[in-house]
């Protein structure tokens, strides 16, 4: 199992799902007004002997009726992925300010030669992976420098082993040549690592963009970060997944304002 998001044992989120409200039984209600996020599993669901409980409380162990499961599971499927695209939606819409200051901010740090460093622990580090080569490779419009810090196994394994873990992220950018922006995600907002690269980052001059989930946690409040969206969901799955529409709407915007059109 890899290591979660959180540098914080007692802090909320991470990007392994530790306190996660997962799915309830069959036609309970959300506990906190957004779509797909549910009370915890009880004890009693816990006890029904199956791994799975929890997760598809409509698997039964008796179940025989392979139709009937098969129905369920898409019905799930469609339900989480409408979910998703709801709340991707709201929070987009929500972050009208935040994105237009945001793609200004790395804009102009593109233009003159700046790059933008990605980062994030856990299944945030593959959002940083993935904001990286967005930037890097886009599907149109114009490259720009790009790099993730968590790409290099070797500068991570070597930064946690020989310095420490919370270094990881700090150590690299001032390795770095040229500066310009860092973008960090993170699903509790609590990341000691990822904040203390921020700081790093802002007595540094460089432009500092954060993706943090549930209040916020430190970066919604931490002076470093220009600009911190927050997805105020408790499920780290729609977390995710809405950071995600996010940042492609930021890299959209910033190639907007390079002067690059979108393809007919």
């Amino acid at each position: 199992m890899s290591p979660s998001e959180d540098q914080n044992p007692g802090s909320r989120g991470g990007d392994q799902g530790r306190n996660t409200r997962l799915p309830s039984r069959q036609g309970a209600a959300p506990t906190d007004g957004v779509p797909g996020t549910h009370r915890a599993p009880s004890s009693q669901d816990r006890g029904r002997g199956e791994a799975t409980a929890f997760l598809y409380p409509f698997i039964d162990a008796e179940e025989r009726d392979d139709t009937s499961l098969r129905e369920q599971l898409a019905a799930s499927a469609r339900s989480k992925a409408a979910d998703s695209a709801a709340i991707g939606r709201t929070v987009v819409a929500g972050s009208a300010d935040e994105l237009a200051q945001a793609a200004g901010l790395i804009a102009a740090a593109a233009e003159t030669g700046g790059i933008v460093f990605t980062m994030g622990n856990g299944g945030s580090a593959t959002d940083a992976d993935g904001a990286a080569a967005l930037f890097a490779t886009p599907p149109w419009g114009r490259p720009l420098a790009a790099r993730s810090l968590v790409a290099d196994q070797a500068v991570l394994t070597a930064i946690g082993n020989d310095i420490g873990f919370p270094a990881v992220f700090t150590r690299q950018l001032m390795a770095a040549r040229r500066a310009g922006v860092l973008v960090g995600f993170s699903t509790s907002g609590n990341s000691d690592n990822v904040l203390a690269a921020f700081a790093h980052a802002k007595r540094s001059a460089m432009v500092t963009v954060g993706f943090a989930g549930h209040d916020g946690g430190r970066m919604a409040e931490d002076p470093a970060l220009d600009v911190c969206f927050v997805v105020r969901t408790e499920s780290v799955h729609r977390v995710q997944e809405a950071q995600n529409a996010l940042c492609h709407e930021l890299w959209r915007q910033v190639q907007h304002r390079l002067g690059e059109s979108e393809p007919a």
